[in-house]
């Protein structure tokens, strides 16, 4: 299961690199635009209460868009947007406690302000 999500997230963030690039044709950009929408999106065919079927079309929907747009990429833009979605992935491991850090420190910050503004 993790190396089928790490595939995933390798492949979404490559697509992600592929899309800056001026090679990459509007078909694809649209695909992957869709499919972030419907991710985002409030709307969906089945409502996300809905149990089970809510997030299961979640997961069908978006990852297909998001593979038909990695379908119609040039094979050398999707090459080098692999090889830069690996080097991400190399430094991800200092990035994520990086991250979780950063936020810490800001919600303690926060607290702190909003503490001072409450009791002062």
């Amino acid at each position: 299961m993790i190396t089928r999500v790490r595939a995933v997230w390798r492949d979404a963030l490559a697509l992600l690199f592929a899309l800056n690039d001026r090679r990459t044709p509007a078909g694809a950009k649209l695909m992957a635009a869709l499919a972030l929408a419907y991710a985002l999106l409030p709307l969906d065919l089945l409502p996300d209460l809905t149990p089970v079927l809510g997030v299961a079309d979640d997961i069908l929907i978006v990852p297909t868009l998001l593979a038909l747009a990695a379908r119609t990429l040039p094979a050398p833009v999707l090459a080098q947007a692999q090889t830069r979605s690996l080097s991400v992935q190399r430094r991800l491991p200092w990035l994520i406690p990086g991250a979780v850090l950063g936020a810490l420190t800001l919600l303690s910050l926060l607290g702190w302000a909003v503490w001072q503004a409450v009791s002062g």
